[in-house]
């Protein structure tokens, strides 16, 4: 599970850095496309966690909060890599 996590942490760094990058945001569609393409991402790594995962984690990722799951990944691993 930690490399699931590992990968999640990624997903979501990655979909936070293309939310930043205001030179994306010129091209308004193809910025569009890079954030969709990366809730994707998370979405599909969310699909794989197992049933067990913490609930308050399962919670943010319902929600949407990425922020909040980002945070939560780097508070339960000392290196705040999701692993």
């Amino acid at each position: 599970m930690e490399s699931a996590l590992a990968d999640l942490t990624q997903a979501l760094r990655e979909r936070l850095a293309v939310i930043r990058d205001e030179e994306s945001r010129s091209d308004q569609a193809k910025h569009i496309d890079r954030l969709r393409a990366a809730s994707e991402k998370i979405d599909r790594l969310q699909e794989s966690l197992p049933p067990s995962i913490d609930p308050r984690l399962k919670h943010y990722l319902e929600r949407k909060s990425y922020d909040k799951a980002l945070e939560f990944l780097n508070d339960i691993t000392p290196s705040g890599d999701g692993r």
